[in-house]
């Protein structure tokens, strides 16, 4: 397919598939959040008229789709409030909120981590990278939806710091999960590659790891992972965990879980149920993953001595937990410095 494409008309195949995942998955250049966003500039017609992402297909609709360039991102300043956790002349950690983007990208320009950062008048560091004036600080990402502590550079020299640290893994990550299911064991670990998903491509996947021990290529593109996770407390159809990520792969701990039949609570992306069932309660939909980067550890850049960062569970995160154990007649006490 050209990947300059200005227009572009296609048959369904079949009925069932949402409009916007399935123009991501036969436009290979546009992702699912742009595709989402020619869908509101009424640039994606079905049968000559505008409808909405999940509009469902039928088999023999004709889809338009008109992809107009992006205007050129910019990283500006914002007055948008953060919790920090801890801010030294070298660096900051931030407590990341739900649905905030970490920088500039696939259409997203405004109410960034990056854009609130600049809003304080931060001085952040450049990376030595001119695309960094996009992602200024930035030394590692979470995801849009995963709530919880993210670290910032202010200078160059913590920049380079940080990112041998990541790079050697001696950051210690840690998050917290609930993940769909009872585990039979209170520890373990998941080794699976992972790789961009080659049917959805909007998604990532974890590759058996079979064809290397026979000596074959493993799936282009797909990369070692290691996730360890240890149980916390069993609470009926979920289980709360501790996760340590041993490798900082694209979606790793919701691809992980998902491979291993224990998707994250609300990851519908991944495989999760859209509520989950409590005996005959059906709780209310969570409206994104539970994931929360709950703690991260590292040699501080200047001084080399050990330097960990605890941000407590997102507010949301929290009540949906409570209420939960509340169902299941159990108390998150001996829980509380974990959250």
């Amino acid at each position: 397919m050209d990947l300059n494409f200005k227009q572009l008309e296609l048959l369904a195949e079949r009925s069932g598939d949402r409009l916007d995942r399935w123009v991501a998955e036969h436009c290979q250049n546009l992702s699912r959040a742009r595709v989402q966003e020619l869908i509101a500039q009424r640039l994606v017609l079905v049968n000559g008229a505008p409808a909405k992402p999940a509009y469902k297909l039928r088999a023999g609709d004709k889809v338009f789709v008109e992809a107009q360039e992006r205007p050129p991102l910019t990283a500006a300043a914002e007055s948008i409030p953060l919790q920090i956790l801890y801010e030294d002349d070298d660096l900051l950690a931030v407590n990341k909120p739900p649905g905030m983007t970490v920088h500039a990208g696939a259409g997203v320009s405004r109410g960034t981590l990056v854009n609130a950062l600049l809003g304080r008048g931060q001085s952040l560091s450049r990376g030595g990278v001119v695309a960094d004036d996009l992602r200024p600080g930035i030394v590692h990402r979470l995801d849009k939806e995963t709530s919880g502590v993210i670290v910032i550079a202010k200078t160059d020299f913590a920049h380079a710091r940080l990112a041998e640290a990541f790079g050697s893994r001696t950051v210690r990550k840690s998050y917290l999960a609930l993940a769909e299911g009872s585990f039979g064991k209170p520890t373990g670990s998941i080794d699976l590659p992972i790789g961009r998903d080659p049917v959805r491509r909007t998604r990532m996947k974890a590759f058996a790891a079979a064809s290397k021990a026979k000596g074959q290529p493993g799936p282009a593109g797909a990369r070692a992972a290691l996730t360890e996770w240890k149980t916390l407390l069993a609470l009926g159809p979920a289980t709360l965990l501790a996760i340590q990520l041993h490798t900082g792969r694209t979606h790793q701990i919701r691809v992980h879980l998902s491979a291993a039949r224990h998707p994250l609570v609300g990851d519908t992306l991944y495989g999760a149920a859209s509520h989950l069932e409590v005996g005959s309660t059906s709780m209310p939909a969570l409206g994104r993953q539970f994931l929360h980067a709950s703690r991260i550890g590292f040699p501080h850049p200047r001084t080399g001595s050990w330097l960990e960062v605890h941000a407590p569970l997102a507010a949301d995160l929290r009540d949906y937990l409570d209420r939960l154990a509340a169902l299941e007649g159990k108390r998150l006490d001996a829980l509380e410095d974990s959250l």
